[in-house]
């Protein structure tokens, strides 16, 4: 046991540490692995103290050579290698959403260069071009053709537009509104009439899909709960929260698709046996926002639903935390089942 508070529990030689040992760190976190002449060497693992793990290749102390990160949850969150302690060379960054980037880090392990690309959930479309720190200073869809001892092969698709990080704020949805995600719109949604009985437009899907595929982005401003909660369900039709702070809205005229189609997720309707589900996401132009998942397989043509969960019964500043349709439609649900 060190002044420091850490602590080594393992075999010793002549005061030094060889064979399996442990550290148990102040913070909490622990290192486990092989020690040779009292440096760390070979295959280890750090937990640190939120139970996330590095498992990494160590040479005289040092992490070098090829590593994995997982979250606490065991799922994959960094895959590539280090040098003295520091990434390099081509890395890959995933998001729980299944959206990875990947690229040559810089001499600080960063991801920033010119040749960063975003690879969306479906594992082949990409937007390829010059990050900073992770964040989309331009990129271009490229489609990521395979992937050869870890580095990406991507061929460019034909010229198209520049994307950048175009997060929206309090007062702007997109300085590029009826510019269209090209993930989205090209490949798995479209917008037409809702077979729900006065529900206006719906969204469909636009070709068949499993499971927990990532179908449709909800973008929108982003404003308080407190605003929200504050004005007429009139002003709420569009609005998801997105986190305690924050509310992403799509205001009038923006639920319009001659005003606003950047991201569609706001078309999906209230099912109260959805085949979709609202679930975070990191996207490279909108930044934290909202995504539609499904949560079943649904079949080319299908309108894709999410449940909106509004509370019916309690009552907020302005009466019940749902809107009149909403009860109405859950009554004759209730009424069927």
């Amino acid at each position: 046991t060190y002044s420091s508070s850490d602590r080594f529990e393992g075999h010793f030689v002549h005061a030094e540490k060889n064979g399996r040992g442990k550290f148990y760190f102040f913070d909490g976190s622990i290192l486990e692995g092989n020690f040779v002449d009292d440096a760390l060497q070979g295959q280890a693992v750090y937990s640190y103290e939120d139970k996330s793990t590095l498992h990494g290749t160590y040479i005289d102390g040092e992490l070098n050579g090829p590593a994995q990160e997982y979250n606490s949850e065991g799922q994959l969150t960094f895959r590539g290698q280090y040098r003295d302690n520091i990434r390099c060379g081509v890395c890959w960054i995933y998001f729980l959403d299944r959206g990875c980037l990947v690229g040559q880090v810089n001499e600080d392990g960063d991801m920033t260069g010119d040749k960063i690309a975003y690879v969306y959930p479906d594992s082949s479309t990409a937007m390829l071009g010059k990050f900073v720190d992770g964040e989309m200073i331009e990129g271009r869809i490229t489609t990521l053709k395979n992937c050869v001892d870890g580095r990406p092969q991507f061929e460019q698709v034909a010229a198209g537009p520049v994307y950048s990080l175009d997060k929206s704020t309090s007062y702007c949805i997109s300085t590029s509104s009826l510019r269209p995600d090209s993930y989205e719109e090209e490949r798995l949604v479209y917008v037409a009439d809702s077979f729900i009985p006065n529900a206006g437009e719906g969204l469909f899907a636009k070709v068949a899909a499993e499971c927990d595929t990532v179908m449709a982005f909800y973008n929108g401003v982003r404003i308080t709960h407190e605003e929200v909660d504050s004005r007429a369900w009139s002003l709420n039709g569009n609005t998801l929260s997105l986190d305690d702070d924050t509310v992403l809205d799509v205001p009038v005229p923006y639920n319009s698709t001659k005003h606003y189609c950047a991201s569609l997720g706001h078309k999906a309707n209230h099912s109260f046996t959805p085949n979709c589900m609202y679930a975070p996401f990191i996207h490279p132009r909108f930044g934290a926002i909202k995504c539609i998942q499904t949560i079943r397989a649904v079949e080319r043509d299908e309108e894709l639903t999410v449940a909106y969960g509004y509370d019916h019964c309690s009552g907020g500043k302005s009466g019940p935390e749902a809107p009149d349709w909403y009860k109405r439609a859950l009554e004759a649900f209730q009424t069927i089942q």
